[in-house]
């Protein structure tokens, strides 16, 4: 009898389709150093003011922080296009957020954040001379910000959403269902993914903001 239940939970699996990994970059394993050398070698761009945010390996974290008012992305665009794409698992964390930072009040800044770019199709920001960009979801830790609510940027109204997933400094796991919210947002199939970025943003508020990413995994529906 065990044998038997152990096989239907078996084909159950296959039938059901379990997500599997489709891309996973950990950074827990590299020596404390500068990571910009690390994260050059491996295709990452640097945006606006991301080399200014003293990005290191420490401690099996990379870290960055600001001093002052900083806006800066660093991300990486995927060789092959993946589809098929479920959710990702980010392990990461604030230790500080900056001081002024409220969406609800119009000031849209952010300790960390990570940007998910999907599809190739371009999209205008809904202003003159800045650059399209794909459909993309913008999951971030805020400290004012009410944990899974929906927001827009002031630019990419038409195909960027945002959403909190974490008011709480420290290591956090997010389970971040890229799938499901794609669909909700937008009303159609998920896109491949294309492309992935972290940012940090404090201008126009006070004080410094530090965080750190440890590891993140993409998975398949």
């Amino acid at each position: 009898m065990k044998n038997v239940l152990i096989g239907l939970v078996f084909i159950s699996s296959l039938l059901m389709g379990d997500p599997k990994v489709l891309y996973s970059l950990d950074f827990s394993k590299q020596k404390d150093a500068s990571a910009i050398p690390w994260l050059s070698s491996k295709g990452f761009i640097f945006q606006l003011d991301s080399k200014e945010l003293n990005l290191q390996f420490k401690e099996g974290k990379l870290t960055f922080e600001t001093i002052g008012a900083k806006a800066g992305f660093f991300g990486l665009k995927m060789n092959k296009a993946l589809p098929n794409i479920g959710s990702v698992l980010i392990e990461w964390g604030v230790e500080k957020f900056p001081e002024g930072a409220n969406w609800a009040l119009g000031n849209n800044r952010v300790a960390l954040g990570m940007l998910i770019a999907l599809g190739t199709k371009t999209y205008g920001a809904g202003v003159p001379l800045v650059k399209s960009v794909p459909h993309f979801l913008g999951p971030f830790i805020g400290e004012k910000e009410k944990v899974g609510q929906e927001y827009l940027g002031k630019l990419y109204k038409k195909s960027g959403r945002y959403y909190c997933v974490s008011n709480k400094t420290g290591l956090q796991q997010t389970r971040f269902d890229i799938d499901k919210t794609f669909t909700q947002a937008f009303g159609k199939e998920t896109p491949p993914l294309t492309a992935f970025a972290f940012q940090m943003n404090t201008k126009n508020t006070e004080g410094a903001a530090k965080a750190f990413i440890k590891k993140i995994t993409f998975y398949s529906k």
